[in-house]
């Protein structure tokens, strides 16, 4: 596949900022299902619900952008019993950026009013309109 495809995936603050320290990310609790959907290059944006995936303290945030480095898809082991899959990204700097004041303006979003539905099944592809509007509220601009 030669065109860059967007996504989004749910992942809490604490969990992403391990994946962007590490230069990887997993989606969906470690199955690899989402994952096999990714191509080299394509744009990855990290929707935060929470600050820590243990706790209860909202953030509603998109909180991380990269792009999928490579076509490798591994497992890494953290315990025994969870070995989850992982792909490489290449991440760039950015700030949390609220969802809340971008509703009106995402097209992914149908249901304005049930707006938190769309990110029940942790990880979906959205257009170019939607990734470019939250790429340009995201990254840094170079000083």
């Amino acid at each position: 596949m030669d065109t860059e495809r967007y996504w989004i995936t749910v992942v809490s603050k604490d969990h992403i900022k391990r994946g962007v320290a590490g230069g990887f990310m997993q989606a969906n609790h470690g199955k690899p299902g989402s994952l096999k959907k990714l191509h080299p290059n394509d744009w990855v944006i990290f929707y935060s619900p929470k600050v820590t995936y243990e706790g209860d303290e909202k953030l509603q945030a998109f909180t991380a952008i990269g792009q999928v480095a490579d076509g490798k898809l591994y497992q890494h082991k953290m315990s025994d019993d969870f070995i989850p899959y992982r792909r490489n990204v290449n991440y760039y700097a950015c700030k949390d950026v609220p969802i809340v004041p971008l509703i009106g303006s995402l097209d992914f979003i149908r249901d304005k009013k049930a707006w938190g539905f769309r990110f029940r099944f942790g990880f979906f592809e959205i257009g170019m309109h939607d990734f470019y509007l939250l790429k340009e509220k995201m990254i840094k601009p170079k000083q």
